[in-house]
């Protein structure tokens, strides 16, 4: 499986990089943690605050959103799409 983070500003990609988890869907990811953190390092974004919300919208629809007020650090983008593949 691929996860693949968009961060958009004003409705426009400004950067996107994609990750390989090794399983073959979300149900089988125990802790988010880890591929989130390469996701994030490769963007150069701190970690946003993984919610059970965020988690189950990865189950359900193999997508999730973050918004700035999900990050602890300031942000200068207006969301985080994650995109599962």
């Amino acid at each position: 499986m691929r996860i693949w983070g968009k961060v958009r500003r004003d409705n426009r990609t400004i950067a996107n990089e994609t990750v390989v988890v090794q399983v073959k869907s979300a149900y089988e990811v125990d802790d988010w943690g880890e591929p989130f953190s390469k996701l994030c390092h490769k963007l150069n974004l701190s970690r946003p605050v993984i919610l059970s919300k965020h988690v189950r919208e990865l189950e359900q629809f193999s997508h999730t959103v973050f918004l700035p007020a999900d990050f602890i650090e300031p942000v200068d983008f207006d969301r985080f799409e994650i995109e599962l593949f």
